[in-house]
């Protein structure tokens, strides 16, 4: 880039000649799809739409726009938890929702409308509590999390540095650290995720048909929609669950579980 004057763009180089990168937010002009219609495979067998953008700085000046604030690729499911730390950093708290007497927020903590706290419950911010969720009693929710709507955290529940999507139930002693838990999820009694690895090396996983390291220390569960864990379940360490998923009483998952799938 010259000043705001896009000069050169290249789709996932080898050797990148500068430190930006293409956020993907374009604003063009009709012609562009002229263009698109014009545009060859790639060396890769894909049409990219750097190479239409080419085309079109080849007819006239290009700009670009430089975000003011930090960005991330969510490409994978686990960058998703970056993404959610960062979104938690300008986060404000406030409540519009239930907190009982007995319930302590601490730090920058949203209780949403129709959301309850109940007695026992010890909130840390920057954390983001969903319309009508219910957290509580005695449980413990940390830093970085982000409850939908609906959602419950029961009894001696704890959860960390994780994503809680919408109708999702943590409902009593459960374990949920640096993870995400899709729509509908329901842990049974006792279910704990593993986010840890005992030799405390990076977490790897199996990605696109390959073991990629996450870069992570720390990742638990990534969970589709609609899984289910039967009572004292265990979840490994960086284990993708697809949906619709049962995880029998006492099981062990890990790995790459199919959607559908029931393990007992």
């Amino acid at each position: 880039i010259e000043g705001d004057r896009v000069v050169g763009l290249e789709e996932k180089p080898k050797a990148p000649k500068s430190n930006l990168i293409n956020a993907g937010l374009y604003l063009f002009p009709a012609d562009i799809f002229a263009l698109i219609d014009r545009t060859p495979k790639s060396p890769r067998g894909e049409f990219e739409i750097t190479d239409s953008i080419r085309l079109l700085m080849a007819d006239r000046e290009v700009y670009a726009y430089r975000l003011p604030d930090p960005w991330i690729d969510v490409g994978r499911p686990w960058d998703l938890l970056e993404a959610n730390a960062i979104l938690m950093r300008g986060l404000k708290g406030r409540i519009d929702g239930e907190v009982a007497k007995g319930a302590t927020l601490a730090g920058e903590v949203v209780v949403e409308a129709g959301a309850r706290v109940l007695d026992g419950a010890y909130v840390q911010g920057p954390t983001f509590i969903g319309r009508d969720s219910e957290i509580g009693p005695n449980c413990f929710v940390r830093p970085s999390t982000t409850i939908g709507r609906k959602c419950k955290v029961g009894n001696a529940s704890e959860v960390k540095n994780s994503i809680v999507m919408d109708g999702t139930h943590v409902p009593h002693q459960n374990y949920v650290g640096d993870s995400i838990l899709g729509e509908r999820c329901n842990l049974g009694a006792g279910t704990k995720v593993a986010n840890l690895r005992l030799d405390e090396e990076n977490v790897k996983v199996p990605w696109r048909g390959r073991m990629i390291d996450t870069g992570l220390r720390k990742l638990g569960v990534i969970m589709g929609d609609d899984v289910k864990t039967g009572i004292n379940a265990s979840i490994d360490v960086g284990t993708i669950i697809g949906e619709e998923t049962f995880i029998g009483p006492g099981a062990v998952a890990r790995g790459v579980i199919a959607p559908r799938s029931r393990i007992y």
